[in-house]
């Protein structure tokens, strides 16, 4: 009888899992074809600001009927790497998308869906990359590549971080209306203006642009519109006929470049690159460009990515959403946003919110020693042995995703530039000056923090600690949980762990 029982509730468990695999099928392959639907007949139609400075051949309006004929239906083979150098060969269709893509290879990868992984268009010979859009057909992309050219599966938290904090990509004196120069955009409407196509908000400010055929680079007064990206000859003048055409937004795409200093002997490390769709290797074709600092150059590229492609970018950014709204049962909880997390006292009958700043920090140093005294109590239950807590805390933290052994600083902070320089991406590491030491490398305001995580030894026992031994933790697992929830020391919580897939 029991036996029976058993062979119906496996029973029962696998028809259960196949009707919800089948239904989260459907589900996908309907939006699929909504989103298809959306893309060749909802594109707005987005007005030309100065028509008179384009050639008389293009249109000052694009339409939908412009858009690119669609694919016939096949199978084709491409091959997919990651940061490793690991190759893996999957078969797609002709339609396929870059989020289909990234989907099958979550599924194959066994990944966590996050909705943080992009497909990246690498092109080593000349230094340059770049994130394909979730709504960009795959084999299109791979049409205008050469051969030396390859996909790349990695992570990207920074994809559709705009949407979420547009104050952070977008500095007001970067800012302005075409029609007036002295106008700001209230932080309100920042995104508003962006994907209303109906408005003209401009990026300005200098950019370097290396000159063609040449080493040298030149600083121009650079504005970018819906209509294009344009230099002015005469100072800061807006005037139409002081603008000169650089690039055209529709025809082109805009990359990062990589060790562009090195390459191209760019004046800084911030360098980007718009190339043209026709143009595979030629450089003489390419705009090289170099910004200040990091957040200009952040900047100009989200604005480029904004202008091309509008409401597309807002529907690529919606569409999971919604699909964790309908299926929340196939889906992650969601996370808690740092304003919302707040410091209780639980000691008494009644749990009390800790208004204090500082007895907020003290309870989370007693937390700490709490955390401390319960791992010891564990260790005198039984005597020391291979798998015993007291001998897994120095090695438990490399089966992390966010550890990655014996990197160097320079190839954590490309980790983090790589994934997208979001508050809150971090990684752990073997340090080199210290043997038994570790450094957690955390970015913040766009910039990469190295903190020392020191051992210290009290009672016979090793301890890990960021605040030179004032909160201790048995393991570095501890410590990465306690962060996630409580700042302390860092500049931000621990938010995404930076990883590496093995495909």
């Amino acid at each position: 009888m029991q036996t029976c029982w058993l062979n119906y509730y496996t029973w029962y468990k696998y028809k259960k899992h196949r009707d919800s695999s089948y239904l989260l099928f459907n589900y996908t392959r309907r939006l699929q074809v909504e989103e298809e639907q959306y893309r060749t007949s909802s594109l707005p139609a987005i007005p030309n600001p100065f028509p008179e400075l384009c050639s008389p051949a293009s249109s000052p309006t694009l339409c939908p009927g412009s858009l690119p004929p669609s694919q016939p239906s096949g199978k084709y083979i491409i091959k997919i790497f990651n940061e490793d150098g690991m190759v893996k060969v999957v078969e797609i269709l002709a339609n396929m998308t870059a989020r289909d893509l990234c989907q099958l290879l979550v599924y194959k990868s066994h990944c966590v869906d996050d909705n943080s992984w992009a497909l990246v268009e690498h092109h080593p010979a000349m230094g340059l990359e770049r994130c394909l859009e979730d709504h960009e057909l795959v084999m299109q992309v791979q049409a205008s590549m050469t051969s030396e050219s390859k996909f790349l599966f990695r992570k990207n938290y920074a994809k559709y971080e705009f949407f979420k904090n547009p104050l952070n990509f977008f500095p007001e004196q970067m800012v302005a209306w075409c029609q007036e120069s002295n106008r700001s955009i209230p932080p309100s409407q920042l995104l508003q203006n962006f994907l209303n196509s109906t408005s003209c908000p401009e990026i300005q400010g200098y950019l370097y642009m290396k000159e063609t055929g040449r080493k040298s680079w030149k600083k121009l007064y650079v504005l970018l519109r819906r209509s294009g990206l344009y230099f002015s000859t005469k100072g800061t003048s807006k005037e139409p006929r002081h603008l000169q055409l650089l690039a055209d937004l529709e025809d082109s795409n805009i990359y990062t470049v990589i060790a562009g200093k090195k390459l191209h002997n760019a004046p800084a490390e911030y360098e980007f690159c718009i190339k043209p769709n026709k143009v595979r290797s030629e450089q003489k074709e390419m705009r090289m460009f170099c910004a200040e600092d990091e957040q200009s150059r952040t900047c100009w590229m989200t604005a480029f990515r904004l202008f091309k492609y509008g409401i597309l970018l807002y529907q690529n950014y919606k569409i999971p959403q919604q699909r964790k709204a309908l299926l929340s049962h196939f889906s992650t909880p969601r996370s808690v946003s740092e304003n919302s997390l707040v410091a209780m006292d639980f000691s008494g009958r009644i749990g009390r919110v800790i208004d204090n700043p500082v007895e907020a920090q003290s309870a989370a140093v007693e937390e700490g020693h709490a955390w401390r005294k319960r791992s010891q109590r564990m260790n005198n239950l039984g005597s020391p042995s291979p798998l015993h807590p007291s001998s897994l805390s120095g090695v438990i933290h490399k089966t992390q995703l966010w550890f990655h052994g014996r990197i160097t600083r320079e190839e954590s902070h490309k980790m983090i530039l790589q994934q997208g320089q979001v508050d809150g991406l971090f990684l752990l590491r073997d340090s080199q000056s210290n043997p038994k030491a570790f450094v957690l490398t955390l970015c913040h305001h766009q910039k990469s923090k190295h903190f020392q995580i020191l051992p210290c030894e009290e009672d016979g026992q090793v301890f890990f600690s960021l605040d030179d031994g004032t909160t201790k933790f048995t393991d570095l697992i501890q410590l990465v949980e306690f962060y996630q929830l409580n700042r302390g020391v860092l500049p931000c919580r621990l938010k995404h762990p930076c990883t590496t897939v093995a495909l």
